[in-house]
């Protein structure tokens, strides 16, 4: 991920993402995310969860979700919100409401689940990934976004 231009986040594709996070090792990726572009990082992924959202297979789902992301710098972890409701959904990095669910995971993880280069239930199972809250929703969060394949 060395070759990223960090003040054109916004420009890369979902699918040119999800090919450099599987083409960067682990061990760069958690040095990228310890450092200082994570928030920049960061700040563009979830900026891109509204335009990815699927207001067709959410229904009237009304869910506040919270993305806790550690493995920053002096073992800081961030929490951004995503807020689903009447068909639509925001984000935000200033959590301000009750979570329906909860997911806490390193960055590295993070990094893969958002680019589709990861498996979130084999996380889950292994203990990389930690769901507080609603499982339900959980399990169907992939289906309410346009994730990289």
């Amino acid at each position: 991920m060395a070759d990223i231009d960090f003040d054109n986040l916004e420009g890369i594709e979902p699918q040119q993402f999800r090919q450099l996070v599987k083409q960067t090792s682990d061990q760069k990726l958690a040095e990228l995310m310890g450092g200082e572009h994570r928030g920049r990082i960061l700040d563009a992924i979830f900026t891109r969860f509204p335009k990815q959202f699927r207001a067709d297979k959410a229904g009237d789902l009304q869910a506040v979700i919270h993305w806790v992301v550690g493995g920053g710098p002096d073992g800081r972890s961030d929490t951004y919100q995503l807020v689903i409701e009447n068909g639509s959904c925001t984000s935000s990095a200033t959590p301000d409401r009750e979570p329906r669910l909860t997911l806490t995971l390193g960055a590295v993880d993070f990094l893969k689940v958002v680019s589709g280069a990861g498996n979130p239930m084999m996380m889950f199972m292994t203990g990389k990934l930690k769901a507080k809250g609603d499982l339900g929703l959980a399990t169907n969060l992939a289906n309410l976004f346009n994730l990289p394949r």
